[in-house]
């Protein structure tokens, strides 16, 4: 057998393997995945705890008319520590916005399952501000980012919700810039758009600090990105978005992942639904504390990047029908 013969004989073994592989997971995926999310949350995770008149109360639903202007959701997992300068930067912002009594808001700590004293914590400022402004949804499980921040925004009141990290890496008073841009793309909170805060502008920056593997691992993941999901967008993963609350109605009820790749099924489900998508340069630094560990977190995010994709693509995964209900 020639070496030709045999370069073909090993392709056409590759392939069939390839595709018998393809086939089955195609069966696996189809068997065990649900078209529709199942939003699980535990009774105890229906209200929110008013420090003052120590009682529960439930949380609204976002399908509910909004009572304010700007919802704040941060998921907040073991960050006792981070989180206290985050909040001052935010309320301070928030309250200084408000006192023209134009501009209502209310803050949403969403602890993800957190062992700390980060839930005492926020409560302190419940406490503090009042539950009009400032709520805490406790997770009884750690869900993932994504889970906490799916089951904020379905618990806001807000006409527009903007969900931000816990550890303050970006500016606050940015909200004014996401504002500004999701005016310029929407007629109103009924409307549907998404706007996106970004450091790729940042980016020559980071390269020069990091090292060359770490460097590596992120041009690997904006590839991933672009290649199975996101086209519109340079930066998915910055912890700063704001959404109308039609657009987080629709996104967060199609939303499977619940672990750090939540970004990227989000924008990709809103680019296939087509809503507009604005990406708005912030000021951001690094915070030591981060809960990713970088390297298998980077292969988590890779394998959740693939299946987003094979999932819608063979239809194991399909978008929501807002004429009917998926959750338990």
């Amino acid at each position: 057998m020639s070496l030709v013969e045999l370069a073909q004989v090993i392709l056409i073994a590759g392939l069939s393997l390839l595709s018998s592989l393809v086939v089955v997971l195609f069966i696996i995926q189809k068997a065990i995945t649900s078209p529709f999310p199942v939003i699980k949350r535990r009774k105890e995770e229906t209200h929110f705890l008013d420090p003052i008149a120590i009682q529960n109360v439930n949380f609204p639903s976002i399908s509910d008319a909004p009572t304010l202007d700007l919802s704040v959701i941060i998921p907040a997992y073991n960050e006792e520590q981070r989180l206290p300068k985050m909040l001052e930067e935010c309320v301070g912002f928030l309250e200084e916005k408000s006192r023209d009594n134009s501009f209502t808001y209310e803050i949403i700590v969403v602890s993800d399952g957190s062992s700390d004293g980060t839930v005492s914590l926020a409560l302190k400022y419940s406490k503090r501000y009042t539950v009009d402004k400032f709520r805490v949804l406790e997770l009884i499980e750690n869900r993932g980012k994504g889970g906490a921040v799916r089951l904020g925004m379905l618990s806001a009141r807000g006409r527009y919700l903007l969900f931000a990290d816990a550890d303050g890496a970006t500016k606050f008073s940015d909200y004014d810039k996401l504002d500004q841009s999701i005016n310029n793309i929407s007629k109103d909170w009924q409307s549907d758009a998404i706007v996106v805060g970004s450091r790729a502008h940042l980016e020559q920056e980071a390269i020069a600090t990091r090292s060359l593997f770490r460097t590596f691992l992120m041009h690997g993941f904006h590839f991933l990105v672009w290649l199975f999901a996101v086209r519109s967008i340079r930066d998915t993963q910055c912890g700063f978005k704001l959404l109308t609350r039609s657009a987080a109605n629709t996104l967060f009820k199609n939303l499977h992942v619940e672990r750090w790749a939540f970004d990227v099924e989000l924008l990709y489900i809103a680019e296939r639904l087509k809503f507009p998508i604005a990406e708005v340069a912030v000021t951001w630094k690094e915070i030591e504390g981060s809960k990713l560990t970088p390297v298998w977190s980077w292969i988590q995010m890779g394998v959740d990047l693939f299946l987003i994709w094979f999932r819608y693509t063979i239809g194991a995964w399909q978008l929501y029908d807002q004429n009917k209900e998926h959750s338990s």
